[in-house]
């Protein structure tokens, strides 16, 4: 069960970077092992994901078949769900099988949410 913690900074838009390269679930075709890298980017709004229960929330695909695009979009859903975040990009990069490579991006925006005006270094 995932859990959250308060935003210690709810006033601000702030980015979140989390990456969780140890992914494992099952081909629902073969029953091999699909390993991939999920990069998670999220502006919070009240809420924060609290990183052990994301980690646990992970190792639960383990032992479960999933194609790709049906993972990638169920862990979208099940943080937007827990977090109602401001936005949310996930982006699932599955190593290579058969010589293919798969990458699978999925975006969530808050209604009514507009970004901040992007600031470069100088």
């Amino acid at each position: 069960m995932l859990e959250t913690f308060a935003n210690p900074a709810v006033e601000r838009d702030y980015t979140i970077r989390i990456e969780v390269p140890e992914f494992t679930c099952l081909c629902p075709k073969t029953g091999q092992p699909d390993f991939a890298t999920f990069i998670i980017e999220y502006i919070p709004d009240r809420l924060c994901v609290e990183l052990k229960s994301l980690k646990l929330y992970f190792w639960s695909y383990r032992d479960k078949g999933a194609f790709h695009e049906a993972v990638t979009n169920q862990v979208l859903k099940d943080l937007c769900d827990c977090l109602a975040p401001r936005f949310m990009r996930v982006t699932a990069r599955f190593n290579v099988r058969g010589g293919i490579q798969t990458s699978v991006i999925v975006e969530y925006r808050q209604p009514g949410w507009q970004p901040s005006a992007t600031v470069a270094p100088v």
